[in-house]
C-alpha cells in the first residue's frame, strides 16, 4: 500500500514523516526502512528504523530508484515499513514520470509492505495518476 505526504516546500512532510517513522517503530513486528537523499533525518528518527542516504549510492531517476527498492526489498523479506523522502529529487522533479514509477512500486510491495513516501509539490499540480494513492 502507498500512502503519500504531499505539500509544498516547509509544510510539515518531513515533521509528519518522522512522527509516522517513529510511531511506527513502536509498533512494527517487521522492519522499517527509510530512503532519503542526505541524511538529515539520522537525529529525528527512531535507532530501530535503517536510514539509507541515496546518496551514497547515487541513485538518480525513478528507474534507478525502483531497481534500488526492488533490491531492499529482495534482500530483507522482514520489511513492513519503507518511508521515501523527497522522491521528486531522485526523480529531477518530473511529476508525469512519478505516476509509473509509484505504480510500479505498488506491484513491488503488493499488500505486505506499506509504503509513504514525500513530495514537495502543490497537491493539485499533481497528475491523476499520483492523485490516486491520496
Amino acid at each position: 500500500m502507498i500512502k503519500l505526504i504531499v505539500g509544498t516546500k516547509g509544510s510539515g512532510k518531513t515533521k509528519a514523516m518522522i512522527d509516522s517513522i517513529n510511531a511506527v517503530t513502536k509498533t512494527t513486528t517487521g522492519n522499517v526502512v527509510v530512503l532519503e537523499k542526505s541524511m538529515q533525518l539520522t537525529y529525528d528518527v527512531d535507532h530501530a528504523a535503517r536510514l539509507i542516504d541515496l546518496d551514497e549510492y547515487h541513485v538518480a531517476g525513478y528507474d534507478m530508484m525502483y531497481g534500488f527498492v526492488a533490491g531492499v526489498l529482495a534482500g530483507n523479506y522482514d520489511i513492513t515499513e519503507m518511508f521515501i523522502d523527497g522522491i521528486l529529487k531522485v526523480g529531477d522533479h518530473d511529476l508525469n514520470g512519478l505516476g509509473k514509477f509509484l505504480d510500479s512500486v505498488q506491484a513491488l510491495a503488493g499488500e505486505n509492505v506499506n509504503v509513504t513516501v514525500t513530495i514537495s509539490a502543490a497537491e493539485e499540480t499533481l497528475p491523476e495518476d499520483v492523485k490516486k494513492y491520496l
